[in-house]
């Protein structure tokens, strides 16, 4: 399990436009590194949207943006044109990268138990540190749980 103050995982991942986005592109520029279950269902649409409409404070405090989930580079191109998401969405079929980031694991969803993504975000350094983790997501208010 990883904590704050443990080094990032190195991942690379490919974005909605085919651009492979590495961990060491961010390298002396803080991270928000958020994992969600799905593209263009409530939940992820509220956290996205309101990171999207908080952009500006984290841009202005020296944050990236990048978003991963299982969905196809074609779906979260859908999804950023719907909502004009100004960030990178990396698709991650194979679950490398959430299991890398702990984000994979059993989920319990009307009594029924199956693996899946866990709503789960990063908050990484400029040296690639972990600095804090935001395992409890409010979706509605992310960003505040964020720059708090």
């Amino acid at each position: 399990m990883l904590k704050i103050g443990d080094q990032a995982p190195y991942f690379e991942g490919t974005d909605q436009n085919g651009e492979i986005i590495r961990l060491s592109d961010f390298k002396g520029r803080k991270l928000v590194l958020y994992f969600y279950p799905k593209d263009s269902t409530p939940g992820c649409t509220a956290e996205a949207c309101d990171l999207r409409d908080n952009y500006h404070r984290f841009i202005e405090q020296g944050y990236a943006v990048v978003g991963v989930s299982r969905d196809s580079q074609a779906s979260h191109q859908r999804f950023i044109t719907k909502y004009s998401l100004p960030f990178p969405l990396v698709s991650d079929p194979d679950t490398i990268i959430l299991k890398l980031y702990d984000a994979w694991g059993e989920k319990k969803n009307y009594g029924k138990v199956s693996m899946g993504t866990l709503r789960k975000t990063y908050i990484i350094d400029e040296n690639g540190i972990i600095t804090d983790i935001v395992s409890k997501v409010d979706t509605k208010n992310h960003t505040a749980q964020i720059l708090k």
